[in-house]
């Protein structure tokens, strides 16, 4: 499959929309779904003419990430990047899902250094951004805080992975093209040792007692009862909503109750 410059450039925008501190699918600026190799790889699939192959592939990339999380300013990996352009590698090559997250492992260790420089460049709109706090201009501390780092993780995001896709796409398939055979077979089982990792620090989540038996529950109902993992995906929506409803009106209702014990205990001294 040979990739053109408009669909580098799509896939280009694709990594954009879904990276960290884009405001146009996300939530005030948080991680967009798009971030999701499993998501960005299917839409990168429909750019290249197969949905499929490519939900399969990102499907695959997004386990070494299943755990990820971004802890403060801290980016351990970008699976943004590997989703995006690790898919259209793969697909371009034509391997199979298994040698595509060793292709997209790489990748997200790139796009934290693009991530580090994109956040070590806005530095100077947070400068811009003060000055115009000491003027008192409202519009320009909104503009420096929304504009420029827009612009520059744009350039940062679109351009390498724009350049990364078209040309890197034709460098990969000739390079999986040498490595046919035994070596090519490695790397299809290093790629399926990987998405153990993710799969581990999964599991260290939900072996905690608060979570445990949410998961128990899962197993039993697929496993033993038979149900479809979407019907269970949906039947845990459920009970996670009610779930952090009670969780959230637990303290309020705490709190009812000792202002209410500590009215009567005033009423009765009054009393007294």
């Amino acid at each position: 499959m040979k990739i053109t410059l408009i669909q580098a450039l799509l896939i280009g925008i694709v990594y954009y929309l879904g990276n960290i501190g884009t405001p146009w699918l996300s939530l005030l600026g948080s991680i967009s779904v798009v971030y999701k190799p499993l998501v960005a790889g299917t839409i990168v699939g429909f750019i290249l003419g197969d949905p499929v192959q490519g939900c399969m592939i990102g499907a695959a990339i997004n386990l070494p990430y299943v755990a990820f999380i971004s802890a403060g300013g801290t980016a351990p990996a970008d699976p943004g990047l590997a989703g995006t352009v690790g898919t259209a590698w793969a697909m371009a090559a034509g391997v199979s899902p298994a040698v595509a997250v060793t292709l997209a492992v790489p990748l997200g260790l790139l796009g934290t250094m693009i991530w580090v420089a994109h956040m070590t460049l806005d530095v100077t709109f947070v400068h811009m951004a003060d000055k115009a706090a000491e003027e008192g201009n409202i519009e320009k501390i909104c503009f420096y805080h929304v504009v420029p780092p827009q612009i520059l993780m744009f350039c940062l995001c679109v351009i390498p992975a724009t350049a990364a896709t078209y040309l890197g796409s034709s460098a990969v398939k000739g390079l999986i093209a040498q490595l046919t055979g035994k070596p090519l077979d490695v790397l299809a089982v290093i790629g399926a040792l990987l998405p153990a990792l993710g799969i581990a620090m999964n599991l260290r989540a939900i072996s905690r007692p608060g979570t445990l038996l949410f998961y128990i529950v899962g197993f039993i109902l697929v496993v033993y009862l038979g149900l479809p993992v979407i019907a269970v995906a949906v039947l845990a929506g459920v009970i996670g909503y009610f779930y952090t409803m009670l969780s959230n009106q637990t303290p309020q209702v705490a709190a009812a109750d000792s202002g209410a014990a500590a009215s009567i205990d005033d009423d009765d001294e009054e009393d007294f």
